[in-house]
């Protein structure tokens, strides 16, 4: 049976929900990471992700600037890491540098890979387009990597941005 509510009721029910980062270079050369709560997989051949950033946030502008992300899956672990990628702008913060995330330099695009993550998708823009309060970026992805050890997702579990690892069910 389907009760109608608002639609604000209603969305707390979309849990769990994957949680990633963009990080893009920025005109100082500065990576920057943004947590993401909404992105997708567009396209197996090419491969692509869709990932909706605010346009009033400083990754918004770096993305466009840069033309290029690296969408980052991240360990089950890094809760604490993501919160703070999502709540410190850079613009006066630098935001790896300061939380000390094991990086390396990407290997096609202009960006970095984290050391300790899932997975990493290097992505070049392919398009944008506005819709309603974010701008949603199209990454065609150019290389790819995974962590070499077995390593959970992280996921926005419930309301509030309590995090964690997710399992499926065998």
């Amino acid at each position: 049976m389907q009760k109608r509510l608002d639609f604000s009721e209603v969305i707390k029910g979309k849990y769990p929900e994957p949680v990633a980062y963009a990080v893009a270079t920025d005109g100082d050369g500065k990576a920057n990471p943004i947590t993401l709560g909404w992105l997708m997989q567009t396209s197996h051949i090419p491969s692509m992700f869709a990932i909706s950033v605010a346009p009033q946030r400083y990754s918004c502008d770096v993305i466009r600037e840069a033309g290029c992300f690296t969408l980052v899956f991240p360990s089950s672990g890094d809760a604490k890491q993501a919160l703070y990628f999502g709540t410190k702008s850079g613009r006066d913060t630098d935001k790896i540098g300061e939380s000390k995330t094991r990086v390396s330099e990407a290997e096609v695009i202009d960006s970095v890979i984290f050391d300790d993550a899932a997975a990493n998708f290097e992505c070049v823009v392919i398009d944008e387009m506005v819709t309603g309060d974010h701008v949603i970026f199209v990454g065609k992805v150019v290389a790819a990597h995974c962590n070499t050890e077995k390593t959970d997702r992280l996921y926005i579990v419930a309301p509030g941005w309590k995090m964690g690892g997710v399992r499926a069910v065998e």
